[in-house]
């Protein structure tokens, strides 16, 4: 099953030419969810081929503007698309506030519901979860109240090992069993451990969103191990102190912030508009953290499966 994040948006406040605020999606396992809805979301959607009737739910990481004005224009769209289900967004107060001001004015009468669930930025804390995932809030540093979000994959069902179901010549509830996790007795009297039989098919994955933030230590330390990881670098590394007077990370930050969670990949996005090419952006942060990349608009990264270091055979 598949888990990636396609970039919708990458500039930050001051939109350009060519770049977006800040918006993605991030599928897991077929399930969509939008992450920040900047201006201009919904055409980036139909742009990248993503159906907004797919999403599962809304993750807005802070209430400024270049990370919540497209989302009501959305919310207005999938009511003309005909959606039935309702729609959790999450997001820190008061966006309630503005979400019925809205609702009041322009979309009183939704066929759908817009569920508003708060995101209390000063906690890491579960917002979401279902068969497959679980979505956790991590606090930022920025200069409204601020979280990152942690899509983390559930550990998968187990497999049980072809070769041990024909050596001891398992039956099919033996086998159920051995997949729920439990120890099997054969008719023997025998008690095989589930160690024995069975095998996790592949490492959970995540994927750590961190926009717009000053480097956090801490946060850094709540998404460790991610697979891919998104952090904000609004700024080269000469702007450092215009990055912590407005609450952004410059690109060798970004990068440090990678290097302390363990992260597999950077990406790093919410670009300042003074540059016109982020190349030079990329290639500071590669001199910290070699796999760095791009938040390129209309790119998709994909976090592949992997088998776990120790298998239980």
């Amino acid at each position: 099953m598949g888990f990636n994040v396609t970039i919708l948006g990458s500039s930050s406040a001051k939109p350009t030419a060519t770049r977006h605020p800040s918006a993605q999606v991030v599928n897991v396992h077929e399930q969509h969810y939008l992450v920040d809805a900047g201006e201009g979301t919904q055409r980036q959607m139909a742009r990248t081929g993503i159906n907004p009737l797919k999403l599962r739910a809304v993750f807005i990481s802070h209430l400024h503007g270049d990370h919540v004005f497209g989302l009501f224009p959305l919310l207005s769209t999938l009511g003309l698309y005909g959606r039935r289900t309702p729609l959790p967004i999450y997001a820190p107060a008061p966006f309630g506030e503005m979400l019925a001001c809205h609702l009041r004015y322009f979309d009183s009468d939704l066929p759908y519901e817009a569920e508003w669930h708060e995101v209390r930025t000063t906690e890491h804390a579960l917002l979401f979860e279902n068969r497959t995932l679980e979505v956790w809030s991590v606090p930022l540093r920025h200069r409204i109240p601020t979280a990152g979000f942690l899509f983390r994959e559930k550990e998968p069902p187990l497999n049980v090992d072809k070769f041990k179901i024909a050596k001891y010549g398992l039956s099919i509830a033996q086998i159920a069993a051995a997949k729920r996790g439990e120890e099997v007795t054969l008719d023997t009297g025998e008690v095989l451990p589930n160690a024995e039989l069975t095998y996790a098919p592949y490492r959970p994955r995540a994927y750590a969103y961190l926009s717009d933030t000053a480097y956090s230590a801490k946060a850094a330390e709540l998404v460790r191990g991610a697979d891919l990881l998104y952090h904000e670098a609004t700024y080269a590394a000469a702007e450092r102190k215009v990055a912590r007077q407005r609450g952004h990370s410059t690109t060798e930050e970004a990068a440090k912030a990678a290097l302390r969670a363990e992260a597999g990949r950077l990406i790093i996005g919410h670009y300042s508009s003074r540059y016109k090419d982020e190349c030079v952006l990329v290639e500071e942060a590669r001199q910290l953290f070699p796999e760095t990349y791009p938040a390129v608009e209309g790119s998709t990264f994909t976090i592949e499966k992997q088998r776990p270091e120790t298998e239980n055979r």
